[in-house]
């Protein structure tokens, strides 16, 4: 692995035809897209992401043992988490540079948790459904019941439509008052790409892969979807390749 010339990420596959979904391999997938570093994709089905990569990582502390993004650096060394990557892929290929640290980071590192929080009777039924395969739609159904204490689909009825997305709702208006605080946008810093614009686009693109009713209804409750749409329309270059 030592002479390995590009990196290797690991992503999750979705449903024929198998594209790149999940909210936090998209920022990674963006940010090497970004950079033009050249890397394949090994895609991981659920069950197989310990198996795979236990014999090279340390469990993590907290949340599953094992996630993706993970990726394998040209030097063999295996590093996971998207803003740990990110910074040890600035470190490597210091251009084009990209802003890991602008205060618009900091601002979505605290409304993120709270929008995925208020988002999961959303998306939490609606993954296995939409893109996961039928490898891994047990391990998702049996995981994400033990963390809910309940049923996945259960949760979804009693917590979806209206409740979701009342409390959905502010926090996305708060991102779009961000992206609104430069009027040069697209982006949070205006012309200008930082981490932060990766960060909201993954999550628009994940927004889009599980349909496109999702997407529009999360722009609606933005207070004003244009932005949105024109920080995915500055991100196209590097939003192209998600399949290989």
């Amino acid at each position: 692995m030592a002479d390995q010339q590009q990196v290797i990420l690991f992503d999750l596959p979705s449903q024929p035809p198998c594209k790149a979904w999940s909210l936090n391999p998209w920022k990674t997938r963006l940010l090497l897209n970004f950079k033009n570093i050249p890397y394949k994709t090994e895609w991981l089905e659920y069950p197989d992401i310990a198996p795979r990569l236990s014999p090279h990582l340390p469990p993590n502390e907290e949340g599953s043992a094992y996630t993706i993004p993970t990726v394998i650096l040209p030097s063999g060394k295996y590093v996971t988490d998207s803003k740990v990557i990110a910074e040890q892929l600035q470190a490597l290929y210091p251009t084009p540079h990209i802003d890991l640290a602008s205060p618009y980071q900091a601002k979505m590192e605290e409304l993120m948790p709270q929008l995925m929080k208020s988002f999961r009777p959303v998306y939490l039924p609606l993954i296995p459904k939409s893109l996961l395969n039928e490898k891994s739609r047990p391990y998702w159904y049996d995981t994400r019941g033990k963390l809910l204490g309940m049923e996945v689909d259960d949760f979804g009825r009693e917590n979806g439509g209206e409740k979701t997305w009342g409390k959905v709702e502010p926090v996305v208006k708060a991102v779009t008052a961000l992206m609104k605080e430069n009027p040069n946008g697209p982006f949070f810093e205006g012309k200008q790409v930082v981490y932060a614009d990766l960060v909201w686009g993954a999550f628009l693109i994940f927004l889009k892969r599980m349909g496109q009713g999702v997407f529009d209804e999360m722009l609606k409750r933005s207070g004003d979807k244009a932005v949105h749409e024109a920080l995915l329309e500055g991100l196209e270059k590097w939003t192209d390749r998600d399949d290989h």
